[in-house]
């Protein structure tokens, strides 16, 4: 693919002027397809629209057949950059190939032609799965195909999924490209995009915007999800800053969002960083529709698997109150954080003793409920405390340093001294983790109950738990 053709836009493309007449003469075009063309290219939007208004299927049938008749490669630009401009311009044409004059014209398969490997040139083709493709076509042919393959997919009539994908029944005399056919062809296409793009700075961008039409059909969920799709997206959830990051990011959380209303694909989330990468966007996240659209997503999997259990344990009700605080124009974000702030609390209260310890901790708030003096507490979860090498044990001792709530503190250290007193290397490990420095900070606290607890601590950092036992609170 030179790179001539990789950055042509459609504006570029149609300046050319394309040879009609000699194409009539031919026969590649009829002469009413010729005169259709003369009367609409070159034309002001607005005259075009009206004879789009007028006559929107008859211009829809002879680009179809040209890009189906016609190889030359400038001029199947042309008619593809003639398609996106009517699309572009009004997204609802997309409608027009689906338009019941087309019924005997297969109007998928040119444009899965147009990039696939497999060169259709039948206009009668058996029903088929496309296979490997191999994408010989430029990239602006590429990239037009598979933008209005998506458009016109999208704008079919639902109760053409029993069927073909133009409306036939299949005692149709032709068959026609299927609807599956159309899609397993566009996500396998998709998924390369996103293995090895072709283009340098378009074709993630291409691709996601393509996918977020895309997967609101179910056999494109399951297309995608086969074919390892969710691992190829996860990747480019993240923080962004440019109005064209944003974009994508704001596209890349929609497929997530739709991917959320399928359990297969929602397997493979479960098992990726799509959770903590979710959180991050909308911790740093100013734009009302990528909050909205990640919230919406955190609601749909708090039920499922062991999102809730994650979401807890990542502080996800915190950001909700803090999200909440915020003003927002958007009642259905307004809604979700509701519902999620109330799914997160009630699935607090089902959690176990320690997932109930450790939101307490990761929150950042500590009191003195029953489970800090609990003797059987400390001694059923002692071995907890190691899970993630430490890491509730780390966040307490990092809470001496940060909070500057007395309870919070006085509490800190009493649960370093328990952890000191019924661990077995409670001790080394704590020194460890420079605990002992921190604590010894606390001794000169002007609140009493926090030099209490910080000199228990110190205590039995000192003599350990053999010989500490006997000291109490």
């Amino acid at each position: 693919m030179t790179m001539e053709n990789a950055e042509l836009t459609t504006e570029q493309v149609l300046r050319r002027d394309i040879p009609w007449e000699t194409y009539m003469t031919t026969k590649l075009i009829t002469g009413t397809g010729f005169q259709l063309l003369r009367r609409y290219d070159k034309k002001a939007e607005s005259y075009k629209a009206q004879l789009l208004d007028d006559d929107g299927p008859g211009y829809t049938r002879v680009f179809v057949t040209i890009l189906r008749d016609i190889f030359k490669e400038e001029t199947v630009e042309y008619v593809l950059a003639l398609i996106d401009e009517m699309l572009t311009a009004n997204p609802k044409r997309a409608r027009l190939f689906h338009d019941d004059s087309l019924a005997d014209e297969d109007t998928y398969e040119p444009f899965l032609r147009k990039y696939s490997s497999t060169f259709l040139q039948l206009l009668v083709c058996p029903l088929f799965i496309l296979g490997i493709l191999l994408w010989k076509g430029n990239w602006f042919i590429q990239e037009k195909s598979c933008k209005i393959l998506s458009l016109t997919v999208s704008a079919r009539s639902k109760v053409q999924n029993s069927v073909d994908a133009n409306g036939d029944a299949s005692s149709s005399k032709k068959k026609h490209t299927t609807i599956d056919d159309v899609l397993a062809g566009v996500v396998e296409w998709l998924c390369a995009q996103l293995k090895k793009p072709t283009h340098p700075t378009r074709s993630i961008p291409s691709t996601i915007n393509c996918l977020s039409t895309l997967l609101k059909e179910p056999v494109v969920r399951s297309s995608f999800v086969r074919a390892d799709g969710v691992k190829l997206l996860v990747p480019l959830i993240s923080p962004a800053s440019t109005q064209q990051s944003i974009q994508l990011l704001y596209e890349t959380c929609l497929c997530v969002w739709l991917l959320s209303y399928y359990e297969p694909a929602i397997e493979y989330l479960s098992t990726s960083r799509a959770l903590p990468r979710l959180i991050d966007v909308v911790k740093g996240s100013t734009k009302e529709k990528v909050v909205r659209v990640v919230i919406l997503t955190l609601r749909n999997l708090l039920s499922k698997g062991t999102f809730s259990a994650q979401m807890v344990d990542l502080g996800v009700l915190q950001i909700v109150q803090s999200l909440k605080a915020q003003t927002w124009s958007d009642e259905d974000l307004l809604d979700a954080l509701n519902q999620l702030e109330q799914g997160l609390k009630d699935n607090i209260k089902k959690l176990s003793s320690f997932d109930k310890y450790k939101q307490e901790v990761l929150l950042g708030h500590l009191d003195w409920s029953p489970m800090h003096k609990d003797p059987i507490f400390w001694r059923e979860n002692i071995n907890n405390f190691e899970e993630n090498d430490f890491r509730i044990l780390r966040v307490l001792i990092t809470i001496l340093d940060t909070s500057s709530d007395a309870r919070t503190l006085a509490v800190a250290c009493y649960d370093l001294s328990q952890f000191i007193q019924c661990h077995s290397a409670g001790r080394i490990i704590v020194n460890d983790l420079k605990a002992k420095e921190r604590v010894m900070k606390l001794l000169n606290h002007e609140n009493t109950e926090v030099t209490k607890n910080a000199l228990l601590c110190i205590q039995r950092l000192f003599l350990g738990a053999k010989y500490a036992s006997f000291l109490q609170v």
